[in-house]
């Protein structure tokens, strides 16, 4: 009887990863700001008519970014930038109808107790949040001379969904698995991973930064940044604090370090746990989250040699979801350790 609601929940991580990419996606093409209006109902609708078009590119053309940045492209550009932005919220339309309905069908099938049920709803509800913040976001790349929304509101709606994301897929292992198999001298690799994900989330939070600033445009040089290890004018800014959030040279350095001991931390673990482990669904489990890793740093390595092309930003964000995934997947796995 659980297996159709683990199937469902899994399948709810995934469209929330997709969601994820494609809000990667619309900002790396310059698409987030194409739709001026926060319409959640009749906003499911496309424009329909040649005359709703010229309405919509009209309210656009009134935003800094369409003079700063996009003057003079026409209806065709807007249309191509219009149709991205169109679809991440139509994807986060779907996401809630997938969790709601299936949830209502269950719950009063008696396929899902109460605790279950209730977390659900709530994930139902912040999901609902998350849609007015993306629009708290949105809304801060219509202020005067902003061409993009502001860094510290992208953050905020990112580390929303980590948390969206983090808390489904950790409901779907829960539901989908069996009683915890006892791990005796595991408790401190458990306590190690459990560090190394929260860094982890720390260097994608840290990305997010990297992202909002524009940061990965600049110091197009690994490993040493305009041949100096720290870059100059690290702390230009003052408060020192401020450096960390909004100067371009130490919010990237900040991100390579992160990245950096992410990469040693979770290399170190997946090693280890492939040596150790009894079983070989946990071997499998280390050995995934051990090749996420190693691909995501070496992804985010060339996408700065690059000078953040979409594709590749795109699918650097992509994939550091695949390596939270991994390293939340072992960590339950090691729930039973002792």
């Amino acid at each position: 009887m659980r297996r159709p609601v683990a199937v469902w929940l899994f399948a709810v991580t995934f469209m929330l990863w997709v969601m994820i990419v494609l809000g990667g996606a619309t900002r790396s093409w310059g698409s987030g700001l194409s739709i001026m209006e926060w319409a959640p109902v009749t906003g499911i609708l496309p424009p329909l008519s040649h005359a709703e078009w010229e309405r919509l590119f009209g309210l656009y053309q009134r935003i800094p970014q369409y003079k700063l940045v996009n003057d003079g492209f026409g209806l065709a550009g807007f249309q191509h930038i219009f149709w991205l932005e169109w679809t991440h919220r139509l994807w986060g339309r779907l996401i809630g109808l997938a969790v709601l309905l299936p949830l209502l069908v269950f719950w009063r099938q008696g396929q899902i107790d109460r605790r279950l049920g209730w977390r659900l709803l709530g994930l139902f509800c912040l999901g609902g949040l998350q849609g007015a913040v993306g629009w708290f976001m949105v809304a801060s790349g219509f202020m005067a001379d902003s061409i993009a929304v502001s860094a510290y509101r992208l953050v905020i709606h990112l580390s929303l969904a980590l948390v969206l994301f983090a808390a489904m897929l950790w409901t779907a292992l829960s539901v989908a698995a069996r009683a915890p198999v006892r791990l005796a001298g595991w408790r401190p690799m458990r306590a190690a991973l459990r560090a190394a994900t929260l860094l982890l989330v720390l260097t994608i939070v840290a990305g997010g930064f990297v992202a909002g600033t524009k940061a990965g445009f600049t110091y197009n040089s690994f490993p040493l940044m305009d041949g100096r290890l720290v870059p100059a004018g690290y702390a230009a800014l003052h408060p020192l604090w401020r450096n960390w959030f909004e100067n371009i040279p130490a919010v990237q350095f900040d991100h390579r370090v992160l990245a950096t001991l992410s990469l040693a931390a979770l290399s170190i673990i997946g090693l280890l746990g492939i040596a150790r482990a009894p079983t070989p669904w946990l071997r499998r489990r280390f050995g995934g989250l051990l090749a996420a890793v190693l691909t995501q740093y070496s992804l985010g390595v060339v996408t700065l040699l690059a000078v953040v092309p979409p594709l590749l930003g795109t699918l650097h964000q992509a994939v550091a979801m695949i390596v939270l995934a991994a390293a939340l997947a072992t960590l339950h796995g090691l729930r039973g350790a002792r």
